[in-house]
């Protein structure tokens, strides 16, 4: 599972095993534990980030969107 970026207490991650029907997204890890996903074509979250936390990883995700998204392509073979 790459990291794609590191801002503050926030880890973005790509996993090299999803499920094809899945939409691209990244996990989002804070210590050692993965507490949610971004859906990548919207920029939306998959399941609720922990309280106090939602607009902080947002911001952190709207700077780095576009590694994001490159990383994820270069390990998924492109869009879907």
């Amino acid at each position: 599972m790459p990291t794609v970026v590191v801002e503050g207490q926030f880890r973005f991650v790509v996993n090299t095993r999803e499920n094809s029907f899945e939409p691209p997204h990244i996990h989002v890890w804070v210590g050692g534990e993965d507490v949610c996903r971004i859906e990548l074509n919207g920029g939306a979250f998959m399941e609720n980030p922990p309280a106090g936390t939602y607009r902080d990883i947002l911001r952190a995700y709207a700077r780095h969107a576009e590694d994001i998204r490159k990383t994820w392509d270069s390990i998924h073979g492109g869009s879907r």
